[in-house]
């Protein structure tokens, strides 16, 4: 390991010791916000140091078996079991320095954060209607697998069980982490159920991930809404149809829309609907601000562009290609049952190299 990353470990070692030592110290206890300050950073450094400390005695065992080894009188058996353990602890080493390296790049402040999501077909009419239906099973298997919870805001269905659009919230400690590579065009190659030639036919799906934002981080003006209000309908039979619950918020300056049906209280419809609306006007506004710096969304894994084709899942061959980082796997029931780490803990390791990269230049 680079001379330079362990003296930072050592800082960062230092750095935990003290504030530890703050939190029993009975001013900063006295004094709640700066108590809970402490506690974060501490919480924040502590895989860190622990990786650290396993590094740490890693290395002496690495020492000791050495120590042994050079030792003439030293038995054979001795010997042997400490090659044997030298081996161990220099593989140990490696596998350390690589998740001590991962464990220092600088955290996406976002990662933590509940989402809301948004599937809508493209090009293919009602065949990509059925798989925005899959896709959202797909990611209604996937949260239910890490224990998110998912929340459906609203929807326009067809009439043969597909979705035009539907948007929903999943929530839970680290989603957005989970779900951040999803955002993009997804491509699928099959024989549609309504297709009576056998023909394969290509259709599109586009995902949207959007990071809950906070009303305190994103304030809107009020003049700026016109909130309409109307009978739901569709998922909540006859009760919803009985009184004006749906809600519908037109953010007036940009034109964008958004509606929402699935609560039964009104109330509870409009503060969902300004969740999506906060999220999509704070999108709209980090594309701008991305756009300006040229090359940089492309340069990037995953960039969240919705016009970016980034996989495609292909049914007579039982495949799927993230085009991102070139993976193809042959796992295509598995991953649109939910078992989508298989796409996700690769495109995390690839975009942990590309910032390592990054941040080396």
């Amino acid at each position: 390991m680079q001379e330079s990353t362990l003296h930072k470990l050592q800082q960062l070692e230092d750095r935990y010791e003290e504030l530890q030592t703050q939190m029993a110290d009975p001013d900063i206890m006295n004094d709640q916000n700066r108590y809970l300050e402490v506690v974060k950073e501490s919480a924040d450094l502590t895989d860190l140091i622990q990786c650290f400390d396993r590094y740490k005695k890693t290395l002496q065992n690495k020492e000791d078996c050495l120590a042994i080894l050079e030792d003439s009188s030293a038995d054979q058996d001795m010997h042997d079991l400490a090659q044997m353990e030298l081996d161990e602890a220099k593989d140990k080493e490696i596998e350390l320095e690589n998740e001590l390296i991962r464990l220092l790049q600088p955290k996406d402040p976002r990662d933590e954060k509940d989402i809301i999501m948004e599937i809508r077909a493209g090009a293919g009419g009602e065949e990509a209607a059925l798989f925005a239906s899959d896709l959202y099973a797909m990611y209604c298997s996937y949260a239910e697998s890490q224990g998110f919870k998912v929340e459906p805001v609203d929807e326009s269905a067809t009439e043969i069980g597909g979705y035009k659009e539907i948007s929903f919230i999943v929530s839970g400690k680290g989603t957005f982490s989970k779900f951040k590579f999803e955002s993009g065009v997804h491509r699928v190659q099959r024989v549609p159920e309504t297709e009576s030639g056998g023909r394969i036919h290509t259709s599109t799906v586009t995902v949207a991930v959007m990071p809950e934002v906070d009303e305190v981080d994103f304030a809107i003006d009020p003049k700026d809404l016109k909130i309409d209000t109307y009978r739901a309908s569709g998922a909540g039979g006859q009760h919803v149809n009985k009184t004006s619950s749906a809600i519908r918020i037109t953010h007036l300056p940009t034109g964008v829309v958004v509606t929402c049906q699935d609560q039964r209280s009104q109330h509870k419809n409009k503060d969902r609907a300004m969740q999506v609306l906060r999220a999509r006007l704070l999108e709209m506004e980090e594309e701008k601000r991305s756009a300006q710096i040229a090359g940089d969304r492309k340069s990037q894994i995953g960039t969240g562009d919705r016009s970016e084709r980034i996989r495609t899942y292909n049914f007579p061959q039982g495949r799927v290609t993230d085009h991102r980082i070139n993976l193809t796997l042959y796992k295509l029931d598995d991953i649109l049952g939910g078992q989508l780490d298989a796409l996700v803990d690769p495109l995390t390791a690839a975009k942990q190299a590309q910032d390592l990269m990054d941040n080396e230049h």
